[in-house]
């Protein structure tokens, strides 16, 4: 009887994870579309795919670049950021996060090894807060969607993040804070991403070694299959957006001048972000349903640092108080970077 729960629990699972899965849901939004508007599927579409064909240059150009610097090993160079003066490590740690191509999962490793051999944890925070913000091809993506000013100025914005949560921090260590930051019994993975990638010295011609080739194609085809996913599901979202949300809305609660609309982009962006491919064509919809620059600026930069696998990577090594400042500083810096963007816009 115990055997049968158990299987009758697993094909439950597996069905839920099936229904819940990116290219599922997908292929419903179209069908619902057809069955509550079918008059509107023909320019719903027309949305969604030229959205999704003119980005396709960005999503190969994305997809190449991420296998490049995986085959080669690029991911050794950050451990350079961890070397010398605090001030300094500060940032360079701010900058490589910003040109770091790693999910959250492949840090933690990292960073645990880090600070259990006592690295600053003002210059681990700094990496920390500008890693989930932005990466080369998230870089291209927000260009395709958004428009490379968009795109530039959450660069800009990543590096500024890490530098100001970085020398925060060392202020507030330099006052007897966070002593002790690491959870004891902390684990040093999640995700299956295993050890750290941070190690060996990068070889620029990859192609010389097999075994480097086969990484370049495994890389490239799981990522390309990963961008093509989400960015389909995003374009549909997208084009939900601008043909059935009205943009009096969209402007009446983020759109306008002043901080506000900055504030609260902020405040829900946290919760409701998806990840770094995605989100750009669901602002851009946003966008032009009248949200403001800046409230996008602050929707895009409050939801990347607040992502599930970025909190759960962070929550899993430090204690609560290392948590907060976390998340404080990353809400505190989307609004900043909110105001400056709507500012210079």
């Amino acid at each position: 009887m115990t055997e049968i729960a158990l299987r009758s629990y697993a094909s439950l699972h597996r069905g839920l994870d099936w229904l819940g899965s990116v290219w599922v849901l997908a292929a419903l939004i179209p069908i619902a579309v057809f069955v509550i508007d079918r008059n509107n599927i023909l320019p719903f579409f027309d949305t969604a795919v030229s959205a999704l064909l003119g980005t396709l240059p960005f999503i190969a150009i994305a997809v190449l670049l991420i296998g490049y610097l995986k085959a080669s090993g690029a991911e050794a160079l950050v451990a350079k950021a961890f070397e010398g003066r605090e001030t300094r490590m500060i940032f360079l740690a701010a900058l490589f996060g910003g040109l770091a191509p790693f999910c959250s999962c492949e840090v933690i490793p990292f960073i645990a090894g880090l600070l259990a051999v006592g690295a600053p944890l003002s210059a681990v925070m700094a990496f920390w807060l500008s890693s989930p913000l932005i990466d080369p091809p998230t870089l291209l993506i927000t260009a395709s969607a958004l428009g490379w000013e968009f795109a530039v100025g959450k660069a800009v914005a990543a590096v500024s993040l890490g530098l100001m949560g970085g020398f925060v921090l060392q202020a507030m260590i330099r006052r007897g804070a966070f002593a002790d930051p690491l959870r004891p019994n902390s684990v040093g993975g999640c995700c299956g991403c295993g050890t750290s990638p941070f190690k060996g010295t990068p070889k620029w011609a990859f192609w010389e070694e097999a075994s480097r080739r086969a990484e370049f194609v495994s890389q490239a085809s799981a990522n390309g299959l990963f961008l093509l996913k989400w960015l389909t599901f995003a374009y549909l979202i997208e084009a939900l957006l601008i043909h059935y949300v009205p943009a009096d809305l969209i402007g009446s609660v983020v759109g306008g001048e002043g901080i506000l609309p900055i504030v609260v982009s902020a405040l829900v962006g946290a919760p409701a972000y998806l990840n770094s491919y995605a989100a750009p064509p669901l602002v851009a919809g946003l966008v032009e349903q009248g949200m403001s620059a800046g409230a996008a600026m602050a929707f895009m930069v409050a939801g990347a640092v607040s992502s599930i696998p970025a909190m759960a990577a962070v929550w899993s090594l430090v204690k609560r108080q290392v948590f907060a400042a976390y998340l404080g500083l990353g809400i505190c810096g989307a609004i900043a970077a909110g105001v400056i963007f709507q500012a210079v816009v």
